[in-house]
């Protein structure tokens, strides 16, 4: 159970950097474009920040969760996940 948990734990905190990464992309995108553009920009990135440190939270919870609690905190943080990747594909698609 500790090398799945080790693993999936892993798994996340390299998406969590790979979304960094995108959100950096995204910021220079926004630098790029219209004075316009640029506030539905801001607040779309601002959103997709949110709900990244929803899910970095629940990543932190989860860490630290016993192993009693792991597999019910897991269960939040599959949520907290697909809600960012809901978040950014939306926020890429605006982008585009």
């Amino acid at each position: 159970m500790k090398d799945k948990r080790k693993a999936y734990e892993e798994k996340l905190d390299a998406q969590l950097k790979e979304w960094n990464a995108r959100i950096a992309l995204l910021k220079a995108k926004d630098e790029n474009a219209k004075s316009d553009a640029k506030m539905d920009y801001y607040k779309i990135i601002e959103a997709l920040e949110h709900k990244q440190g929803e899910a970095k939270a629940k990543l932190t919870e989860l860490k630290t969760a016993s192993d009693e609690a792991w597999e019910a905190v897991k269960a939040g943080a599959e949520k907290a996940w697909d809600d960012v990747k809901t978040a950014y594909h939306d926020a890429a698609s605006k982008f585009k």
